[in-house]
């Protein structure tokens, strides 16, 4: 699989209207979500809150405090995600191949319409909340803490670890949950960081505790 070669960021374009993701039913206000993050960053720095929901993955991002400059919505979810590639609890290698062709799309278009509204040289870090991603970060090897850091390394070995499972290797063995959720929020994560991209990830204490993966 070759990756889309990397694009420089644009400045933002002047006077243009404001792109708001198509309205959806969800459960988590992701304008909210940017304000909590607006709250711990530094006046005047790129700010971009992120959630990985059941059925979409949602950005916001921007510099002012009271709202953010661009919102998206990406049609890529724990669960829609494994319901459209996975036909059981542990996806198998072509699933996994079929489904990372099918989200770098997805993403691609995202990289292209948020790129335009990045600042020249600011760096994009995303800020979440996620249960699930903090699953994600634990399964990782990512210590507990009040804002934890889950890197593109980090995120990449625990895929690694997954294609493993998918070739064969037994679940427990690698200390997975045999989960098809898990694994679509793992494969649509990855692929944000590769091709948006961003490196690391904060986590922020998330609302409530409850396991996604169960």
């Amino acid at each position: 699989m070759n990756l889309p070669l990397p694009f420089s960021p644009a400045p933002a374009p002047a006077q243009a209207a404001l792109p708001l993701a198509p309205a959806v039913n969800l459960a988590v206000d992701i304008k909210a979500l940017y304000h909590r993050v607006r709250a711990v960053c530094p006046p005047g720095q790129w700010v971009t809150a992120f959630h990985l929901g059941n059925e979409h993955t949602l950005m916001a991002s921007g510099m002012e405090a009271t709202s953010p400059s661009i919102m998206l919505t990406l049609a890529l979810g724990r669960l829609k995600t494994a319901r459209d590639f996975f036909r059981s609890d542990l996806p198998t290698p072509l699933e996994l191949e079929t489904a990372i062709a099918e989200v770098e799309d997805e993403v691609y278009a995202a990289h292209v319409r948020h790129r335009l509204w990045v600042p020249q040289g600011a760096l994009v870090v995303p800020y979440a909340a996620d249960p699930a991603l903090h699953d994600l970060a634990t399964l990782a090897g990512v210590a507990a803490g009040a804002q934890r850091l889950l890197t593109i390394d980090a995120v990449e070995r625990l895929f690694n670890r997954l294609t493993a499972v998918s070739q064969g290797r037994p679940a427990a063995h690698e200390g997975l949950p045999a989960s098809a959720a898990f694994a679509a929020a793992l494969l649509v994560l990855r692929e944000l960081m590769h091709h948006m991209p961003f490196k690391t990830l904060v986590l922020l204490p998330p609302a409530d505790v409850a396991t996604h993966f169960e």
